[in-house]
């Protein structure tokens, strides 16, 4: 029997996002309705307009990342900051509880962006009998409406059937679920097109997804059982992959970290990206802070604007580079992990004898104005600029800006920022701020007085390399290793822009191959927690992580939206395990 459950239409104005180094309100409201000319455009602003907030290091973002493998968030220093009542750590350690901040926020984000489908879909539909721009945005809103659905039926294993306001919503889940996501994106595809940009959702877009609603069918239909991938599935993957590729919309980008540039905006590999850009109010930089080192400020203009201190690398995903290059530093090898961009000065490398007490003189000159942090896996000794305390002008000479090692100062702790590979949950003695190796892959927006404030990097959700990386999957799980051998050494090969760490054309390939090279493309991103699932690994034990219960591929549904639902018994079910 199908269950009802209603999503209330939230009038939220504002949310508050709470991270434990900074507390800071951001503001949802109609400001996007403003700027808009018609009221078309006005109620299809309002539906995206919540996408920013729920992608966050405090919502979306840290729901993923920090339940995968590739990333952990210990408690740092006496203040044991970012411990923020365990959140992060039940998350990493698949001990989640249905009263987790985290989770709730996420689940909250969700429903308020498919209630804003919703009734941007109420509204629209009157007007698109006899208004082509209308009936175009009804076709854009239940993509959208589909893909929210996708992300809830992936992490709660439900989907929300409700196409006004007025009536209660069906909660569907498992075929039943897919079965509608997909009748949603198949309505609508041919009666879209790919001119508005990638924050915008696009036919390209909603091929892609339903390539990847196909490639995931398999998990969505048994969530706690081993995927049994239908070869008609993989088919589908391979027909709508090719119809993105076929498009001649998009192009794989040379430079790898350009992806993810404050003007990325521009970039032909996204396909389907969060619109950041300054006329946003809503616009973050919090995926180009929130690892950095709290002494770490990455922009000379700006001495307020530095990192936080938050989730590292794990030492397990750090590995499967080591094994993928051996003997070779992968910073040498492959163009995805590591982006040098300045050069600290070979006679200034040894710090053998020097201390913060007596490096006045060790330093060397930058130009302020082109100033730009090393980007990837950062590792070791991080060199950077120097102010007193935050917020002080940073020590220059003749117009330029001395960069020195970057020295970490609290409470009581005085030495450089070293960042080491060793970081976990179980040492309750480490209170060092600078443990784990740290990950820059966005660019630290040059506009954010603040470091959080000001984004201006799209937050990228599907680009042309997964497009490729799907198909080869496909592929593979059809015997056809050539074919994904093929795709997986285009994409290697497309990142040409520093030919010296070109990736090297892989030989031969298998389940276990493409699965470590999906981590190098797509690490920390949005993609490892599915992918872990997937390919039979988010059960696996690894650094500061031992529960092996499948019930957890799938997260709890808060308490607070089961105690809503109270009224109506049997309509919101919690999921297995909690």
């Amino acid at each position: 029997m199908k269950n009802k459950f209603l999503i209330s239409i939230l009038s939220v104005s504002t949310l508050a996002l709470v991270g434990c180094t900074d507390l800071e309100e951001l503001v949802i409201d109609e400001s996007l309705e403003a700027k808009t000319t018609t009221p078309v455009e006005s109620f299809v602003a309002a539906a995206y307009g919540p996408l920013p907030d729920a992608f966050t290091h405090v919502k979306n973002y840290g729901l993923q990342l920090i339940s995968s493998d590739q990333a952990i968030l210990p408690p740092r220093g006496s203040n044991n900051d970012w411990y923020d009542g365990g959140k992060y750590i039940e998350l990493h350690q698949h001990t989640t509880t249905t009263t987790n901040v985290v989770v709730q926020q996420t689940w909250d984000a969700m429903r308020l962006m498919l209630s804003r489908t919703v009734t941007a879909l109420e509204k629209l539909q009157p007007l698109a009998a006899t208004d082509q721009n209308a009936a175009k945005a009804v076709a854009e809103m239940r993509a959208l409406r589909a893909y929210y659905n996708m992300l809830m039926l992936d992490y709660w294993g439900i989907a929300f059937k409700k196409d006004n306001t007025g009536v209660n919503s069906e909660i569907l889940r498992r075929q039943e679920a897919i079965s509608y996501i997909e009748s949603e994106f198949l309505a609508v595809v041919n009666n879209l097109d790919n001119t508005k940009g990638p924050g915008r959702m696009s036919q390209s877009a909603v091929n892609g997804f339903l390539a990847q609603l196909y490639l995931n069918a398999a998990v969505y239909k048994n969530p706690y059982g081993t995927p049994n991938f239908a070869a008609g599935d993989m088919d589908k993957v391979i027909e709508y992959t090719d119809k993105v590729i076929n498009s001649g919309q998009f192009n794989l980008s040379p430079e790898y970290f350009a992806i993810f540039d404050d003007n990325n905006h521009s970039n032909k590999e996204l396909i389907f990206a969060i619109d950041q850009r300054q006329d946003l109010a809503t616009s973050h930089n919090r995926l180009g802070y929130w690892s950095l080192s709290g002494s770490q400020y990455p922009l000379a203009a700006f001495p307020k604007a530095n990192g936080t201190d938050g989730p590292a690398i794990t030492s397990d995903f750090y590995n499967t580079w080591v094994q993928a290059y051996g003997s070779t530093d992968p910073a040498q090898a492959d163009a995805r992990f590591y982006k040098e961009n300045f050069t600290v000065p070979a006679a200034l490398q040894n710090l053998t004898g020097v201390t913060p007490a007596n490096d006045a003189n060790h330093y060397f000159l930058v130009n302020g104005a082109t100033y730009e942090i090393n980007r990837g896996i950062q590792r070791g000794i991080q060199w950077g600029l120097r102010n007193a305390s935050n917020g002080q002008p940073f020590q220059t000479l003749n117009g330029q800006y001395k960069i020195y090692p970057i020295i970490e100062q609290r409470n009581g702790f005085v030495n450089y920022v070293n960042h080491t590979l060793e970081i976990d949950l179980e040492n309750p003695n480490n209170k060092d701020y600078t443990d784990g190796y740290r990950v820059s892959k966005y660019q630290f927006s040059r506009s954010s007085d603040s470091g959080r404030n000001r984004g201006n990097a799209d937050i990228v959700l599907l680009r042309l390399a997964d497009i490729y990386l799907m198909r080869a999957e496909a592929q593979l799980r059809k015997g056809n290793a050539g074919a994904a051998l093929l795709d997986v050494n285009l994409v290697r090969a497309a990142r040409t822009a520093r030919p010296s760490v070109t990736p090297p054309a892989l030989s031969s390939i298998n389940l276990n191959t493409l699965y470590r090279e999906r981590g190098f493309e797509f690490y920390w991103e949005y993609s490892r927690r599915t992918d872990m699932i997937r390919f039979g690994h988010y059960e696996d034990p690894y650094t500061s992580k031992t529960n092996s219960d499948v019930r957890k591929r799938l997260f709890p549904i808060p308490q607070s939206a089961i105690d809503g639902a109270s009224a109506e018994p049997g309509y919101l079910v919690q999921n297995e395990g909690y």
